[in-house]
Formats: structure tokens, C-alpha cells, sequence
């Protein structure tokens, strides 16, 4: 990068600690200027910033960081001043006079990147570890700017380098007396590959969860205790609650925290044929957020449980089912837990609160709580590219076990490297770059 960009970093209002940052080669010069002599590196000087004219803006702290030793590899500047809106327009409005230009969202990371400071996954865990909307989020978030995941995807690359070298070598010594595609070594090590592969699907799955929270939406028919149970979880009278059938007519929204652990709860208009027009928009949009949904809570009761399990048909082919047997008050019956046919069905109040810590547990199981220190953060993109890898690697596995054929099984490793290098950032278009960190703050 030849030209030098600054931003406001962090500001904590006035009465705080404002950051400015610059980044590029007219660090130094501006650091001198500003300090009055050059500065030591990695070292807090107490200066006094000063505009133009010699008027003073501020008093406060210089950082200054020499190339490559610095988060964006090049020359860094930190400047640390009274939290003020004013005090930093005026300062960076200097930074800008003495060369600087005003830095694009995530263009500190995308330097970053570039420069071989963070991979891809890495930088993007930078915002992912801003936007963490609970502790579970940002705890992973910053495993993940650790390299946590970075290096299980770089294990698996080599792995597959290791295998693509094997295929290659004995398609190119036809003549060998032994067979080499068909080597049990071979075909263990691809099995034990593709096992591999789909632990850490699963894991970015769960780590998409933690980044962007759990998206649970509660389904069922009219009037069964969708709505109390909302209330329930939500501990106070989020939604309307009546006798009424079809009371619920839009869909109503609830972010909680469980211990840490963000969670969207989506309540939905009762799931039936309904000729008023207001209800049936309501039904569609209810049809609409299960669609999406990474788990849908079936509530309902013990007459119409199993017909009821149809309304879930909408539901991704990856999402959770919980089946919640409502009103058990009613009926004096006790909560239990059970599994039916792969699914989890609970008995509880929401009402009374029976049973309802159960179906708590398990929303947090759900939303990754028992990851514990090994989860990591993960966007939708890295699981994208994690399910291309998992394809192409069956396909590898089918040629090479099927058809014998190892020019195919070779192509399609290729594919599989490719597609978990553009995890990390080894693979990637511009237009995908500009996407990325386009989505940062500001200074980031």
C-alpha cells in the first residue's frame, strides 16, 4: 500500500478514551510532526496535538508502530485522546492535512490480510468479535482471531495435499506392478479425511450460531401456548395472550440471553386455514421465518402431536426439532423428556413453568453452550464452502472406489483444496474482499 489512511477507532463519548489510527507509509512523518521529534517505537509518549495554526486540540497519548511489527504489517500510528465527538474530527481533520485519507470500513484488516498479518477467517473474526452480541459470541469470536479454525482448516488442506499427491504419483507410474488407487492405506485415509471434514461442518455450523445467534421459531396451531411460552422464556408479557384462537397475527421477536449464549425467539401466527385476510399474511410470514429457522418448537398436545409434525415441513433439511407438549397443568400430568422417532419431545406448562428448564437446557445445547472453550466463530460463508468441500470429496471417493478412476478423484481433491482455501483467504476473488470487509465498522 503506498498511501497512509486514518480513522477513528474507538471513541467512549466524552469523559472517555478516544483512539485515532493511521496506517501507511506517512505514519512516521505524522507521528514526528505531531510529537515534535520522532518517537520511540512501542512506547507511550505524553504529547501535545496541535492543528495548523499551533492551537492546541488535545493532550494525550502516541503509540507508534514500525513496519512489519504492527497489526496491519505497516507503519502504525495510535493516538489516544479525551473521548470527545469534537476533540477527534479536529484531530483526524489534522491527521488528513498532514497526508492521511479518511480509511474505508475494514480497510485496518483487509491491510491486515494483505500483508500476511490474518488470514480471511481471522479478519473477519476481528468483526465478528466487535458485533458479539453475548459472551459465548465473543469468546469464540476471538478463538477464531486466535486461529483456532484457521489451523483445523489448514490441517485438512494438508491432508488433502498429501492425497492429491498419492492419486497423482500413480497416475503417472501406470506401469507399476502394484495398484496403488486401490491401497487400503488410501481408502482409509480419504474415509478418515471426509470424517474430519464433516466435525468441522458441524463446528462452523455451531459457530455460525454463537456469531449470529440461535434463530428459533415457535410453530404450532392456533391457541395451543405458543405465545405463553414466548412469555415464558422471555420472562415477561412479551405477547398477547388469550382464549381466543388466532390471537397471535404477525410475527413477534424476543432476543434472549441464556447464560451467555444469544438467542432470537420468533413467536408465530397459529398455522391453519384461515380466511381472514390479516391472518392468513400472518400464517405466510409465520411460513416464511420457519424457512429459515436453525431450530422450530413445535408446541402442541398429546391428541395432535403426530399430525402436528407435518407444520415442520418448511423447515431446513439441517435445523433442529423440538416437540413441546403443552398445558400438562391441565391435565396434571408430570414434565418428562423423551425421544421419539429423532426427535426431542418435552412435557411441560408454560403456564406454570413445569418443566420448562428442560426445554431452557435444551436451547442452550442448541446454541452451542456445551462447546465450552473449543468453539470457535464462523460465518455463513465458511460453511458454504465447508459443504462444497464435503461434496467434492465424496465425489474423490466414489471414483477412486467405484470407478478406479484416478484422474477424477484427483480433479476433485483439486476442488476440495480450492474450496477450503477460500476459508483462509488462500483462494479468493476481489469482488469477495470487497464484500467482506465492507461489512466492518469504521477504524476496523
Amino acid at each position: 500500500m503506498t498511501d497512509t489512511i486514518a480513522a477513528v477507532a474507538s471513541a467512549s463519548g466524552i469523559g472517555g478514551v478516544g483512539v485515532l489510527r493511521i496506517s501507511g507509509p506517512l505514519a512516521p512523518v505524522i507521528a514526528q510532526t505531531l510529537l515534535g521529534r520522532e518517537p520511540r517505537e512501542r512506547h507511550a509518549h505524553y504529547a501535545a496535538f496541535r492543528d495548523a495554526d499551533d492551537a492546541l486540540i488535545d493532550r494525550g497519548l502516541l503509540l507508534a508502530f514500525r513496519a512489519p511489527r504492527s497489526y496491519t504489517g505497516e507503519h502504525v500510528l495510535e493516538l489516544q485522546t479525551h473521548g470527545s465527538p469534537v476533540v477527534l474530527r479536529l484531530l483526524l481533520a489534522r491527521v488528513i492535512e498532514l497526508g492521511a485519507r479518511h480509511a474505508r470500513p475494514g480497510e485496518f484488516s483487509e491491510r491486515a490480510f494483505l500483508n500476511g498479518k490474518l488470514d480471511l477467517a481471522q479478519a473477519e473474526a476481528v468483526a465478528d468479535l466487535v458485533a458479539s452480541g453475548s459472551a459465548a459470541a465473543a469468546r469464540a469470536a476471538q478463538r477464531s482471531l486466535d486461529g483456532e479454525f484457521s489451523q483445523r482448516v489448514r490441517a485438512l488442506v494438508e491432508a488433502v495435499v498429501r492425497l492429491r499427491v498419492w492419486i497423482e504419483a500413480a497416475i503417472d507410474f501406470p506401469e507399476d506392478e502394484i495398484d496403488f488407487l486401490a491401497a487400503p492405506q488410501l481408502a482409509a485415509d480419504l474415509a478418515a479425511l471426509r470424517t474430519r471434514l464433516d466435525e468441522l461442518l458441524a463446528a462452523a455450523r455451531r459457530g455460525v450460531r454463537l456469531a449470529d445467534g440461535l434463530h428459533v421459531v415457535i410453530v404450532g396451531r392456533p391457541n395451543v401456548g405458543k405465545s405463553s411460552l414466548l412469555n415464558a422464556l422471555a420472562a415477561s408479557e412479551r405477547a398477547i395472550v388469550t382464549d381466543v384462537a388466532g390471537t397471535t397475527r404477525d410475527v413477534l421477536r424476543e432476543t434472549l440471553d441464556l447464560d451467555g449464549i444469544a438467542l432470537t425467539l420468533v413467536d408465530t401466527a397459529g398455522l391453519r386455514e384461515a380466511a381472514d385476510v390479516v391472518e392468513r399474511e400472518g400464517i405466510r410470514r409465520a411460513r416464511a421465518e420457519l424457512e429459515r429457522a436453525d431450530l422450530a418448537i413445535l408446541v402442541s398436545d398429546d391428541t395432535h402431536a403426530q399430525e402436528d409434525l407435518a407444520l415442520l415441513s418448511g423447515l431446513p433439511a439441517d435445523a433442529a426439532r423440538l416437540v413441546v407438549h403443552n398445558k400438562i397443568d391441565l391435565a396434571a400430568a408430570p414434565p418428562r423428556v423423551e425421544r421419539r422417532d429423532g426427535r426431542l419431545h418435552l412435557w411441560l406448562s408454560a403456564t406454570s413453568g413445569i418443566g420448562l428448564d428442560a426445554l431452557v437446557d435444551e436451547l442452550r445445547r442448541n446454541a452451542g453452550a456445551e462447546e465450552g472453550d473449543g468453539a470457535f466463530s464462523a460465518r455463513a460463508r465458511h460453511v458454504a464452502a465447508l459443504e462444497r468441500a464435503r461434496g467434492h470429496l465424496a465425489l474423490a471417493a466414489d471414483a477412486l472406489q467405484r470407478q478406479r478412476a484416478g484422474e477424477l478423484a484427483a480433479e476433485e481433491l483439486r476442488q476440495v483444496q480450492h474450496a477450503l482455501g477460500e476459508i483462509t483467504g488462500q483462494f479468493s476473488s476481489d469482488d469477495l474482499l470487497g464484500e467482506i470487509f465492507a461489512s466492518f465498522c469504521i477504524g476496523k
